[in-house]
């Protein structure tokens, strides 16, 4: 079977809501059925909206760290500050942007975004994210009695590449990675280091469907993704590397 993608439009939310409710409002209202085997793809802006997970820029008080880091890398303190609350891990940076990891997720700013959101204020990323997919897969085998992926997926730029792809925030449902250490090429060489990001690739297919403007489409049902299903829970180490471990990390670490 081919793969097929199915875009989902919704309509504009403000205000927090409910998730699930309106995931199969909209569902529903393309006329698409579910069916076992199914992924389907959630922004994390849009689950970000239905927490909550909106700061009034106005309202934001600077700290004296984050005024230091705001002229250390020309950002606007407020923005600075958010910077701080939301980062695990600060890397270092460039003029208008820090590299932060969050949640084991690297990104420039923690993530922050002034797209998709009233003017003035900026969204946050989600927060609770694998258990957030993790409820949405098991309300989906309740309501419908099927098996299906759920990932949380956000835009990211990648090194020395223009524009964006889709990477995985979460998932559940699926096997986020396969390995695929020990299988030969096509010249019968074996692999030795191979994994397949399977969230991640499934996530860029879905942020192409998305946009990254109006298009007002927040989730993608992909249908044939061959993807395994599974019924057991995700963890977020899966996805995830240790920083000593990657080699953009350790390469820009080192002086030549």
């Amino acid at each position: 079977m081919s793969l097929t993608i199915y875009p989902i439009k919704s309509e504009l939310k403000t205000q927090e809501f409910d998730l699930f409710d309106s995931l199969i409002d909209s569902i529903q209202r393309s006329k698409i059925t579910p069916e076992n085997g199914d992924v389907i793809v959630i922004s994390s802006k849009f689950v970000a909206n239905s927490q909550g997970r909106v700061i009034d820029y106005d309202q934001v008080v600077p700290s004296k760290k984050s005024i230091d880091l705001g002229k250390k890398f020309h950002l606007n303190s407020k923005i600075a500050e958010i910077i701080l609350r939301e980062s695990d891990v600060i890397f270092g940076g460039i003029p208008g942007f820090v590299i932060t990891s969050t949640d084991m997720v690297m990104a420039p700013n923690a993530g922050i975004d002034k797209s998709n959101v009233q003017k003035g204020n900026l969204v946050l990323y989600p927060i609770d994210v694998y258990l957030v997919a993790e409820q949405l897969r098991r309300k989906f085998l309740l309501k419908f009695s099927v098996h299906v992926g759920i990932i949380i997926i956000d835009s990211r730029l990648m090194p020395a590449r223009v524009g964006t792809i889709g990477i995985a925030l979460a998932c559940a449902g699926i096997e986020p990675v396969s390995d695929i250490r020990g299988q030969r090429d096509l010249f019968g060489n074996p692999l030795k280091v191979t994994f397949q990001a399977v969230a991640d690739d499934l996530a860029s297919i879905a942020n192409l469907k998305m946009g990254e403007g109006s298009d007002s489409i927040p989730y993608v049902i992909i249908r044939d993704s061959g993807a395994l299903i599974t019924d057991r829970r995700v963890s977020p180490h899966e996805m995830a590397i240790l920083y000593e471990q990657c080699v953009y990390v350790r390469g820009l670490g080192t002086k030549i």
